[in-house]
């Protein structure tokens, strides 16, 4: 059954449809420990702000798909996909802690009091007020929770990753959930260890017990400080990163697979040496020298994409240059470790 694409009811159906969906989506990205371990990027974040919808999981949107399925029966696809969109779009917004309240709307809609509770750690806010647009549906199945007004919410994740690295926190909770996987000596235990709840353990119920979830304080947030000049350097490397991705968005239909991947590749290792050099890694210095070579060599084979020879010029000697640099400061690195082991 197909409803009629240019009748309101449609569009009704196809919102509260939709958002219904996400509820059981979200849900189960919490409640589902190989979903949760995509989804917790969302969560990893110290912080509660707008930057915060932008922190997304690069596989979720693989496995969330299969709880949208029932909608294939009645609604049509451009009135999903426009819902869905517009779901998103709203709980952007909702990632802030500027909004206090919204008054009656809190009894419908999810607001940014609700969202908070969903992005704490505190005992109480875990695992609820998973909704989308609507907070409804938490109100119906029992996962809803006011937020307190005598306790702070601290925000991120029970056992928080100190980490600005994107790869690390995008894999981290994956190798965990594998490693646990492995731990277990029956396949019972095995399967549970990655379908049923994140706390749950041998002998406990599906999402563990109540008093085993560990009690989160207020904590300093995770800040490392690197020098001034070391900011305006991973700034202007993140805008020429940002470059990257723009041709790679307006070339890739005529571009071959093997370039598309290269072009992803060095998106994905930008971020990564981005991330370590904010963590101040000891090692970062050797991986941003290898990435910043590796870019001298792909810039040499551009010549297929339409780009200004003198901004490629431009962009090849700055690279060798930031090469030469990190070249120098890994001898550093290597020269101090050598002492340390001396002594």
């Amino acid at each position: 059954m197909e409803l009629p694409w240019n009748r309101p009811i449609t569009w009704y159906l196809a919102a509260i449809g939709v958002d219904f969906c996400y509820y059981w989506v979200h849900r189960a990205c919490h409640e589902v420990h190989i979903l949760w371990a995509q989804h917790q990027v969302h969560h990893s974040s110290e912080e509660f702000n707008l930057a915060v919808g932008l922190r997304q999981s690069i596989l979720q949107g693989w496995c969330g798909f299969i709880f949208y399925l029932p909608l294939a029966f009645y609604i049509p696809p451009a009135h999903f996909i426009t819902h869905q969109q517009f779901n998103l779009l709203y709980q952007f917004w909702i990632h802030t802690k500027s909004i206090k309240t919204l008054g009656p709307l809190e009894y419908i809609f999810n607001t940014p009091q609700h969202h908070r509770v969903h992005h704490g750690s505190n005992i109480y806010c875990l695992d609820k007020n998973y909704g989308g647009v609507l907070i409804i549906w938490d109100r119906i199945f029992g996962t809803f929770a006011e937020e307190k007004k005598d306790e702070e919410i601290v925000y991120g994740l029970v056992y928080n990753q100190p980490s600005f690295n994107p790869l690390h926190l995008q894999t981290f909770y994956t190798e965990y959930v594998i490693q646990r996987f492995n731990s277990m000596t029956t396949w019972r235990h095995k399967l549970a260890a990655i379908f049923y709840g994140p706390s749950w353990q041998p002998g406990k119920p599906r999402l563990g017990l109540e008093e085993d979830k560990v009690k989160v304080v207020p904590r300093p947030v995770y800040d490392v400080r690197i020098p001034l000049w070391c900011n305006i350097y991973l700034l202007i490397h993140f805008s020429i990163m940002v470059y990257g991705f723009h041709l790679l968005a307006v070339h890739h239909v005529g571009l071959n697979p093997l370039t598309v991947l290269t072009f992803v590749i060095y998106i994905i290792g930008s971020l990564t040496a981005i991330g370590m050099l904010f963590d101040n890694k000891p090692n970062a210095c050797v991986f941003e020298l290898c990435r910043c070579m590796v870019l001298v060599t792909l810039i040499q084979r551009m010549q297929f994409i339409n780009i200004n020879e003198n901004l490629l010029l431009t962009f090849e000697i700055f690279f060798v240059l930031s090469g030469l640099f990190w070249f120098l400061q890994s001898i550093k690195v290597l020269q101090i470790s050598s002492k340390i082991k001396l002594h």
